[in-house]
């Protein structure tokens, strides 16, 4: 802990118009990168982690953004600022947690251990980013209670799962401003619970400059900029107004069109020939092959269809993909998924139930195989 037991504490008050400020600040960065993140499975890999870089600019950013305005609006009896260092590596240790909290809820299926997972990682960062941050105070120090940090920790982590847990339950408008009112809340929350098992001593007079900018100077500018990053992804790059996105079971938020720009349905398939199987991509209708198709899984009333190493947005119910698809081309093994046994590489059997693996289709690692489809399936594997 760092401090001089022995020393006496300064009075400490803070000042309503910047706590007002970080409150401001906090929502709207959670706001930003939730809105941000709305569909990113959908995409490509490649398309996916720019996103989730600008996501994680957006919202670690707005979370060291309302860090720092709410400690320049703390009123002390003696003179203070910050390190700059200490304090830009405080702002890319939240930048860095929000990253890899975005990578688990983007690339891995949302499990209740990869929510709980990415809530943790990103409640952590949030309170290492806040002791980091304090630790570049210069002309007094601050003097941490063990409670105090254990209190601080133990919010961060447990806010920080909620705020996700809300706002990845599932990916629709009313979940993004839930969780958006518990993220922001939750970061001006953690932020507080700390300073609250926070005292403050005076350092000796030492030769130290004092910065160029004054505080509140400075707080008038982090706030603008915060604002103005926010708003500017906002403005190119945030999906909460566009139509709302398909919720997968697993944990994929997919977007379909807008109805105005989706082309004009396939015709009739000329009899005995496979019906290609329509997708939505980049506002327009495109077709793929029936047997290019390695699997499909059902998403409440759309499917994902797996090809090669994309995951496309089909939207037929999988109830209309069972029936438009031609007869014996896909076996279903589970009641969300059809395979076609053509691009299977693998199978494992699970006490009562089994797994079916793709290696060759890098959108795909494996589909689970049902208890009630255990039986077919493996007589359609030759098994």
């Amino acid at each position: 802990m760092r401090g001089r037991p022995n020393t006496k504490m300064l009075d400490t008050s803070h000042d309503a118009l910047m706590v007002a400020a970080s409150l401001a600040v906090s929502m709207l960065a959670a706001f930003t990168g939730l809105s941000l993140t709305r569909g990113l499975s959908a995409l490509p890999p490649g398309a996916r982690k720019a996103m989730i870089a600008m996501a994680a600019v957006a919202l670690g950013g707005g979370i060291w953004s309302m860090h720092f305005v709410a400690m320049l609006g703390l009123r002390l009896p003696v003179p203070y600022f910050y390190d700059p260092l200490i304090t830009l590596i405080s702002a890319l240790v939240a930048i860095l947690a929000t990253g890899l909290a975005l990578l688990l809820l983007h690339f891995m299926a949302r499990t209740p251990p990869v929510l709980v997972g990415a809530g943790a990682t990103m409640g952590a960062g949030v309170a290492a980013m806040h002791y980091l941050g304090m630790s570049g105070i210069e002309l007094c120090t601050p003097v941490y209670s063990a409670g105090g940090v254990g209190a601080a920790l133990a919010a961060a982590v447990a806010l920080g799962i909620a705020a996700i847990w809300i706002a990845y339950g599932a990916r629709t408008r009313r979940n993004i401003l839930l969780g958006t009112g518990v993220f922001g809340g939750a970061v001006v929350a953690v932020h507080y619970i700390a300073m609250a098992g926070t005292g403050f001593v005076a350092d000796p007079v030492s030769g130290v400059a004092g910065p160029l900018i004054g505080n509140e100077t400075l707080a008038l500018l982090v706030t603008m900029a915060a604002f103005l990053i926010c708003g500017g992804f906002l403005l190119t790059a945030a999906t909460f107004f566009l139509p709302q996105p398909a919720v997968a079971a697993g944990g994929v938020a997919l977007m379909p069109p807008p109805r105005d720009l989706v082309a004009p349905a396939a015709p009739a398939p000329i009899a005995g020939a496979a019906a290609p199987v329509p997708f939505e991509r980049h506002g327009r209708t495109e077709f793929v092959a029936p047997d290019r198709i390695a699997a499909i899984r059902a998403e409440g009333h759309y499917t994902v269809l797996y090809v090669g190493d994309e995951k496309l947005f089909c939207p037929w119910p999988i109830s209309k993909a069972r029936a438009r698809l031609p007869d014996g081309l896909f076996q279903q093994v589970h009641r969300s998924y059809l395979v076609n046994p053509a691009h299977v590489t693998g199978f494992e059997r699970r006490k009562d139930n089994g797994v079916i693996y793709f290696e060759r289709t890098p959108a795909l690692d494996k589909v689970p195989v049902s208890r009630a489809r255990l039986a077919e399936t493996r007589d359609r594997l030759g098994l």
